[in-house]
């Protein structure tokens, strides 16, 4: 196969069309497109369905450029690091996280990441939505709690658990009575939430009364008093320890954990090692105190 190719044909997948991976390439429109033809002659297969002003990968071609994708960029990669005598990180690093984290913690650990390697151009991109990192051009994905998805590997670096509270002067539940929260995305009506408090496990029933975008304005919403609200004990700790909100109980419920992914292939590059590294330097006991002492009173 021939290699400049099997290049060209990743160059204009990457970047969705042949004018678009011309521009940014700075190599000829026609070039590329006999060296994509080439390539489709000499698998004898369509590797772009062509029409109109979309040009779009066929099935062949999608898990050709998944296959290929990563092991031409260690390629590149490994050529770089023995050119400059060395592995050292550099290049374009491109990260997907989540909302919240990238709110509290995010901004301070790509500060810490770019002083530390200054010759990686660190991109973080805020989302909660899954992302798909092959088609979107990803290095890495910071995610809570993921599904099982073969083709990403990655480890667990945080952990956080959820508990309900409220302000100081918020009246607690009492003969059943459903309980004014805050909650975060919409709401559909009344439910309840399990809460293991002093007494016990009990069920809170809730009346959704405000909903919000993101858990940084819940919170603020529930130390205005508007209602109790189910947060990350890391968000609202330093508030706790305040007194500005009180703690309900925690809830009944699995674990939050945020996992590092990144494609799975034998070889990562340099700058990603390094990304994983230096969250592990950043939280080493990964727990929900060192989150909340790292994000402070944000």
């Amino acid at each position: 196969m021939d290699l400049l190719a099997l290049t060209d044909f990743n160059l204009v997948a990457r970047h969705g069309g042949f004018g678009r991976a011309a521009r940014a390439s700075g190599r000829p429109k026609a070039t590329l497109s006999r060296r994509v033809a080439e390539l489709e002659a000499a698998l004898d297969l369509r590797l772009f369905e062509r029409g109109g002003r979309v040009l779009k990968l066929t099935e062949e071609g999608r898990a050709l450029f998944q296959r290929t994708g990563a092991l031409l960029t260690e390629l590149d990669e490994t050529a770089a690091a023995i050119a400059s005598g060395g592995d050292r990180p550099r290049g374009r690093l491109r990260i997907s996280s989540p909302l919240l984290f990238s709110q509290t913690a995010m901004g301070k650990v790509a500060a810490g990441f770019a002083l530390k390697y200054p010759e990686v151009r660190l991109e973080v991109t805020t989302e909660d939505r899954p992302v798909d990192m092959v088609e979107e051009g990803y290095d890495l994905v910071i995610r809570v709690n993921p599904d099982p998805d073969e083709s990403l590997v990655g480890r667990s670096f945080l952990r956080d658990r959820l508990v309900v509270v409220a302000g100081p002067h918020f009246p607690r539940p009492v003969d059943g009575r459903p309980v004014p929260v805050v909650v975060r995305g919409s709401a559909d009506g009344g439910g309840t939430w399990t809460v293991m408090g002093p007494a016990g496990l009990s069920r809170l029933a809730v009346d959704p009364v405000l909903c919000l975008s993101s858990l940084v304005m819940v919170r603020d919403a529930v130390r205005a008093g508007v209602g109790a609200a189910c947060l990350p004990i890391s968000l609202v700790s330093h508030d706790l320890a305040a007194g500005t909100l009180v703690h309900w109980g925690d809830v009944d419920g699995p674990e939050i954990a945020l996992w590092a992914l990144y494609p799975s292939r034998r070889l990562l590059s340099a700058r990603v090692s390094a990304f994983l590294d230096y969250l592990k330097e950043a939280f080493p006991a990964g727990t929900p105190e060192e989150l909340a002492a790292y994000i402070g009173g944000a």
